[in-house]
């Protein structure tokens, strides 16, 4: 199976850098085909430009990198997101990732000249895994914060695009837990 992989942390001594070292291990361990577009070492630009907005219009992206990982996402069967929760969402790369990238004409379209009702473009992708790392509980999360990855990248994202095989793996109170607790949840993830 063909995976990719979208990582967005910018510190390599990162917990979410580890998972990403585990996850990689166990999918090339069980022999799937393993793609990494590293947003930090990439120079993505997150940004959405007047130009890019203009884009969205037309549904033909302009950003080189975008069409780059495009080609890279036609060939995937699987997408693995994995990022840090900051301030209760994901960190402006990935955000710009989900802006720029998941985009009409490239991920997305509408059915029958619909502006609502989504569906589909890259349909080779049968499932998409979120693994986030964050030190807030989890408990506080969901209930006093609102639980915004489920709301805005699950439901909001990737339900709203018809992908019905989605898995959120959230590591919480990372400072907090025990070094082997760490290192339990990345031979686990593995």
């Amino acid at each position: 199976m063909k995976i990719i992989i979208v990582f967005n942390h910018p510190y390599e001594g990162s917990f979410c850098n580890a998972i990403l070292n585990s996850v990689t291990l166990g999918l090339k361990q069980a022999n799937h085909d393993v793609d990494l577009i590293h947003l930090d070492k990439d120079g993505f630009n997150p940004v959405m430009t007047s130009r890019d907005l203009k884009a969205f219009r037309d549904k033909r992206p302009v950003d080189p990198k975008v069409l780059e990982y495009e080609k890279r996402l036609e060939k995937a069967d699987h997408v693995i997101f994995i990022f840090p929760v900051w301030w209760e969402l994901m960190p402006a790369l990935m955000k710009g990732f989900i802006d720029k990238v998941i985009f009409p004409g490239v991920a997305y379209d509408y059915e029958n000249g619909s502006n609502t009702k989504m569906k589909p473009l890259l349909t080779n992708i049968k499932s998409v895994t979120v693994i986030t790392t964050m030190n807030t509980p989890k408990l506080l999360y969901r209930i006093i914060f609102g639980n915004a990855v489920q709301k805005a990248i699950m439901r909001g994202t990737f339900w709203k695009l018809g992908y019905k095989n989605r898995t959120w793996m959230s590591f919480n109170m990372v400072k907090q837990v025990s070094e082997e607790k760490r290192k339990s949840w990345l031979t686990k993830i593995e």
